[in-house]
């Protein structure tokens, strides 16, 4: 699921439909898109501590969602994430 969402978020990025979320991520540029990274990472933390575990799992998605945006601004690929985690198995 996580190389199938990353495939749609790079062709959003080439071939942006008008009325696309994804597509205007791109339009606001970077640090738009890290700002929601932001956003999203502090909504995980307080569902983690004061919300049920449906929130947390919306969250989370949220979350991964925009950290597979800011991957392709950035041309990071989900294999050079798995290289990363990869490398740091014992």
């Amino acid at each position: 699921m996580i190389a199938e969402l990353y495939k749609i978020i790079l062709d959003r990025k080439e071939n942006p439909p008008d009325s696309s979320y994804t597509a205007s991520l791109f339009d606001k540029g970077l640090a738009h898109i890290a700002q929601k990274v932001g956003e999203e990472g502090t909504e995980v933390v307080v569902a983690a501590l004061s919300q049920d575990k449906e929130r947390l799992v919306e969250e989370i998605a949220d979350l991964t969602y925009h950290v597979l945006v800011t991957m392709v601004a950035k041309g990071i690929s989900p294999k050079d994430v798995e290289a990363a985690l990869q490398s740091r198995r014992k």
